[in-house]
């Protein structure tokens, strides 16, 4: 459903704030290894995430990325918003161009009930409620 900007994102918002939590900043590529992406792509969208203030960067020897407490506070759905637009509360299901209620695709009514549960808990979740529900062991970020 999320592109794969989106789902890097996420799981780098979460990697971080799990990390941010346990009172640690953590490197690039750090992030990059535990969410099993490509650096370089991991790099731009950090950038994407801290230009939006969803995450914050500390440089030198002792920096890294971080989420500070208030920024845990942040919806998933900014997180979605910011990397995605909102064209996944739009989209066809089979991914036609023309899909809607006057000219629907097959999954078209179906299809509407999943996109507004997803935005519904994605709007509905913070970053801080994820990792208040997991514990170290039970956040897997890599496939």
């Amino acid at each position: 459903m999320f592109s794969k900007t989106c789902e890097y994102g996420l799981r780098a918002v979460l990697f971080i704030a799990q990390e941010s939590a346990n009172g640690n900043k953590v490197s690039m590529s750090k992030i990059s290894e535990e969410i099993n992406s490509p650096q370089a792509f991991t790099a731009k969208i950090l950038q994407q995430l801290k230009r939006n203030a969803i995450i914050t960067s500390v440089k030198g020897p002792y920096g890294g990325f971080t989420i500070e407490e208030k920024q845990m506070e942040t919806k998933l759905s900014e997180v979605v918003s910011i990397l995605d637009g909102d064209n996944i509360y739009k989209g066809c299901g089979l991914g036609l161009k023309q899909c809607d209620a006057e000219s629907p695709c097959p999954l078209h009514f179906k299809f509407v009930d999943i996109r507004d549960n997803l935005k519904n808990m994605l709007e509905n979740t913070s970053i801080k409620s994820i990792i208040d529900d997991m514990t170290l062991e039970g956040l897997l970020l890599k496939r």
